[in-house]
């Protein structure tokens, strides 16, 4: 029997969980602000009414440039209850990074929180259909830049305490197979790809985790994870809006706060992503670790030296798993799963079918190898729907009907998935995927570096991640001033961006096609020759 899909949408859960549970709290952000879940129903539907009043219509993009905070759910909620798709983009972007993801969107309106404007300094194009820019936090009207300044600007609280002149005949109701929002991955090789996001495919992905989790309306989790990123808002603010839950939610990571937040939120399920949970660990052990009330974490990945101890250390159970905004979650481990690094667990074969496959040809592998993680989904819309005006990246990634994760995984004898390593030329750092290629485009803009090549390296301080090294060809191949250089990231792109080891080189090894050699660099990592910010000190400012 088919699979009943049809309430999978986010508009749809809104109104039903705001029937159900009325002015139950549903969210509340560190600034003190809170939403229920009625509230957030009725405020995101008169500001979708204004919304359609400066032109938003269905398929339209409404570009989000906000903090953790509740005028993001608000937009969010109300951009699809037009049927327009929302676009939410880091917060550290800015420059040319900025640049692409506003360019290939062409948004009807952007939002934006007042303290980031200057991150659209500099930029040009992508903004021909702009009708407006919604200030949040703050008022900049007279200052916006450039790209911003041949539109309307207004402030969030005008906007939402505006009355309507639209009925609510403009509102609609997304089916499970309509586009909720884009969501940008890194590129690996090239730009930023914009994933196509059905509400099916979003609202699965906190589906899931209310089952592996078992979560219910007296659970609270905690978010500290960006609500641009998948992980925080689907995996989690919407599997707690599924369950009826509470959320709190804060603005940035803080692993010497975690625990006290832990406890003050009453917490008792969260999810930690990347390096997180090691630093965490790595704080000192105080009287209240085990004062709290928290007993379940999503983590990945969990390493042998501290996984156990961690547990033991707080009195909590980890649950591991394996997924990417494209595929959502494929698996999870089970409670009777031992800790194992790598472990993902049972693949949910009632949503997804996978294999291990040659990198290289895509035959199959035998039980037990290595080799690429491949999927593909067997209920329609549970899955994204390729990569938003890049059709290219969309087949190449799809080829021969599978989805090519990038990633080496093998299957044990009990059908367990293990996650092994990265197969493509990505960089994984403070949880951040990083394109090499979008580095590589500021570097080059540099007056003193005629070419460059950006890679991940392992180094022992950097708690199983990478770090960043870029090897810049000068002239002769003669060191230039570092400090300046990065000074020159810093303003050009993400914190998490900006490279922590520099070297200068000659020339860069190439292949017959012109293709910089880049495993060699690898290899490489670190050698007598290469510059560590950090043995100088270097603090890389915060906005």
């Amino acid at each position: 029997m088919p699979l009943d899909k049809s309430s999978w949408t986010l508009v749809g859960l809104a109104r039903r969980q705001a029937d159900s549970l009325g002015d139950s709290e549903f969210i509340r952000f560190e600034q003190g602000t809170r939403l229920t879940f009625a509230g957030l129903d009725t405020d995101s539907d008169n500001l979708a009414l204004n919304l359609a009043g400066l032109g938003v219509v269905p398929g339209d993009r409404v570009f989000a440039l906000l903090k953790n905070r509740a005028e993001f759910m608000l937009a969010m909620l109300a951009t699809m209850k037009l049927g327009a798709i929302f676009v939410p983009v880091n917060t550290e972007l800015k420059g040319a990074f900025l640049q692409h993801q506003l360019t290939n969107t062409e948004p009807r309106v952007v939002f934006v929180d007042a303290g980031l404007i200057n991150a659209f300094a500099g930029i040009e194009g992508g903004t021909a259909n702009l009708s407006a820019t919604i200030c949040v936090a703050g008022d900049v009207a007279g200052v916006l830049p450039s790209v911003l300044s041949g539109s309307p600007s207004m402030t969030f609280e005008a906007l939402s305490l505006s009355v309507p002149v639209l009925d609510d005949d403009v509102l609609v109701e997304p089916g499970p197979e309509d586009i909720a929002c884009i969501i940008y991955t890194s590129g690996t090789t090239g730009p930023a790809k914009g994933v196509l996001m059905p509400h099916a495919h979003c609202y699965l992905f906190g589906r899931r985790l209310v089952e592996r989790l078992s979560m219910t309306a007296a659970d609270c989790q905690y978010v500290c994870m960006p609500l641009f990123h998948t992980m925080g808002l689907l995996l989690q603010v919407v599997s707690s809006w599924i369950s009826g839950g509470r959320v709190y939610c804060i603005e940035r990571f803080s692993p010497n706060r975690w625990l006290d937040d832990i406890r003050s939120c009453e917490a008792t399920v969260t999810n930690a992503l990347g390096v997180m949970p090691e630093f965490i660990f790595r704080t000192a052990e105080t009287e209240h670790d085990r004062d709290h009330r928290l007993s379940r974490i999503l983590a990945v990945p969990i390493a042998a030296d501290w996984g156990s101890a961690f547990e033991e250390r707080f009195g909590i159970k980890f649950f591991q798993g394996y997924g990417m905004t494209e595929i959502n979650l494929i698996c999870y481990t089970s409670d009777d799963d031992p800790l194992t690094p790598g472990l993902a667990g049972k693949i949910a074969d009632d949503f997804f079918e996978v294999q291990i496959v040659d990198a290289e040809t895509d035959l199959v592998v035998s039980p037990g190898e290595i080799g690429e993680i491949v999927v593909r989904p067997k209920e329609p819309f549970c899955f994204s729907q390729g990569y938003f005006r890049m059709p290219e990246k969309t087949v190449e990634t799809w080829r021969n009907l599978w989805f090519h994760t990038g990633d080496a995984g093998r299957f044990d004898e009990r059908g367990r998935l293990y996650f092994v390593d990265r197969i493509r030329d990505r960089i994984r750092r403070r949880g951040e995927n990083i394109s090499s290629f979008e580095i590589e485009q500021v570097l080059n803009e540099h007056p003193e570096v005629i070419e460059s090549a950006v890679v991940g390296i392992r180094v022992d301080d950097a708690g199983g991640e990478d770090e960043v090294k870029a090897i810049i060809v000068t002239e002769d191949g003669v060191d230039i001033d570092n400090v300046a250089l990065l000074n020159y990231c810093a303003e050009h792109m993400p914190r998490f961006a900006v490279p922590r080891f520099v070297e200068a080189v000659k020339e860069l090894s190439k292949t017959a096609t012109g293709k910089i050699q880049k495993e060699p660099l690898r290899k490489l990592g670190v050698s007598e020759h290469t510059w560590d910010r950090e043995s100088v000190g270097y603090q890389l400012p915060r906005r």
